[in-house]
C-alpha cells in the first residue's frame, strides 16, 4: 500500500492507506465481495459493528434518536473494468508527485474513503443533531439491483443524503436519469422489385425525424432540457424484402422536469411506433435551492450544478445531494488517479458541511 508523507493530517493518512488497499484488491461490479471484506475489516478495527447483506456495508452512528432527522453518506465500491490504454498497473497504488494512481481511486474510492473519515469524526458525538449512516455499496457503475436500493429497506427513514462522487467538491443539486426505449416501426413485407409492401424503414425514419425535432415544453433550470438519443437501429433480412419491421433504441435522459414515467408517456403519445422502456427506475434528482445542505455549501464557497451523469441518486426516493473530491472527467479514465490535497479537502469539506447542520 502506498504511504504519504507524514506532514498530513492522520485522518488524510488513515484515507490514503485504506483507499490504497482497496486499489489493490479487484472490485468490478458484482464482484465485489473480497473489496467489501476488507472495508468491513476496517471498521472493525475501529472497534465498530457494520451490517452487511450481499456486498453491501452500512453503520449507524451510535447515539441513535428516533426523533432525529437521518442524513445517509453514500458511496460505492465497485469499478469499472480498466480502460486498455493504461501505462501504470491499474491494482497497484502509487503516489507519484502528490496524486494517488490507480483503478477507482477518482470514482469513487476518494469520496467513499473522505466519507468515511466524516461518519468517524461525528457517530460518536451524542448532542449531533441528527442521526448518520454510513453505506459503501455494490453495483453503482451498473445501476445493479444488488446494490444500495437493495438496503434502503433496512436503514429505515433517511431524510437527506449526500453521495458521494467526483464533483470537485462542488454541489450537484440535480442529476439526470435515465431511460432506454426499445422501439419498434411496423409495416407490410413484399418484393422489392414491386410497388407493394409498407417499408418499417421508411416509417421509422419519419418517426425518428419526428423525436429528433421534439421539445419537451418544460425545462431543468439546472439539467437544461431532456436529451434524446437514437443509438442503435436494425431491419430487414435480405436485400430484395420490403422490411415490415424496424426496431431502434433511443436513450432518454431525463430531467427533473418531469418524472421517468411521465417523460415515456409523452415520448409514446408522440410517435406512431411501439414504445417499451426497460426500465423507469432511474429517475432524475432535484434539491430545493432553500435546502439547508445547499445554503450551507454555498457558504462554504461550494458551486451548484447540473450534473450529466447517473450515480446511485437514481435508486433515492428521498433528498439527495452529489458532492465528492475528485473530478468527473477522470472516471473510467485510464491512470485514473485522485490528489492526496483532494482527499485532504475532501474531509474537511464534509466535516465542515455537516457542521452543526439542521435539516
Amino acid at each position: 500500500m502506498s504511504k504519504i508523507s507524514d506532514t498530513y493530517d492522520p485522518e488524510t493518512q488513515d484515507a490514503v492507506e485504506l483507499l490504497s488497499g482497496m486499489i489493490e484488491i479487484q472490485s468490478f461490479s458484482r464482484e465485489e465481495e473480497e473489496v467489501a471484506d476488507f472495508v468491513e475489516s476496517y471498521f472493525k478495527e475501529k472497534q465498530l459493528s457494520p451490517q452487511r447483506s450481499g456486498n453491501n456495508l452500512w453503520l449507524k452512528s451510535k447515539y441513535w434518536d428516533d426523533a432525529k432527522p437521518t442524513i445517509l453518506l453514500n458511496s460505492h465500491i465497485d469499478t469499472v473494468k480498466p480502460a486498455a490504454s493504461y501505462t501504470l498497473d491499474p491494482f497497484q497504488a502509487q503516489v507519484i508527485d502528490g496524486k494517488l494512481y490507480g483503478l477507482g481511486s477518482n470514482d469513487a474510492g476518494g469520496p467513499l474513503v473522505c466519507l468515511m473519515q466524516a461518519f468517524l469524526h461525528y457517530q460518536d458525538q451524542e448532542q449531533l443533531p441528527y442521526n448518520l449512516i454510513i453505506a459503501a455499496t455494490a453495483e453503482e457503475e451498473i445501476s445493479g439491483a444488488n446494490g444500495v436500493a437493495s438496503i434502503l429497506p433496512e436503514l429505515g427513514r433517511v431524510d437527506l443524503a449526500i453521495v458521494g462522487e467526483p464533483t470537485l467538491m462542488d454541489m450537484a443539486v440535480a442529476e439526470k436519469g435515465l431511460v432506454v426505449l426499445d422501439c419498434e416501426a411496423r409495416g407490410v413485407s413484399g418484393h422489392a422489385a414491386r410497388d407493394e409492401g409498407e417499408n418499417a424503414i421508411y416509417k421509422a425514419l419519419i418517426e425518428i425525424e419526428k423525436l429528433k425535432n421534439f421539445q419537451f415544453e418544460k425545462e431543468s433550470a439546472y439539467l437544461g432540457p431532456i436529451k434524446k438519443t437514437v443509438t442503435l437501429i436494425e431491419a430487414g433480412a435480405q436485400h430484395n424484402v420490403v422490411p415490415d419491421s424496424c426496431k431502434f433504441v433511443v436513450d432518454v435522459r431525463t430531467t427533473d422536469a418531469y418524472t421517468n414515467a411521465e417523460t415515456v408517456k409523452i415520448i409514446d403519445e408522440l410517435m406512431d411506433v411501439d414504445v417499451k422502456p426497460r426500465s423507469i427506475r432511474l429517475n432524475s434528482s432535484g434539491l430545493s435551492q432553500d435546502h439547508p445542505i445547499v445554503k450551507r455549501g454555498e457558504s462554504l464557497g461550494m458551486k451548484k450544478y447540473g450534473s450529466p451523469t447517473l450515480s446511485d441518486q437514481a435508486l433515492m426516493p428521498f433528498d439527495t445531494i452529489k458532492i465528492g473530491p475528485g473530478d468527473s472527467a477522470r472516471s473510467h479514465t485510464a491512470d485514473e488517479y485522485i490528489g492526496i490535497d483532494e482527499i485532504e479537502n475532501g474531509i474537511k469539506g464534509y466535516i465542515a458541511l455537516l457542521k452543526d447542520l439542521k435539516l
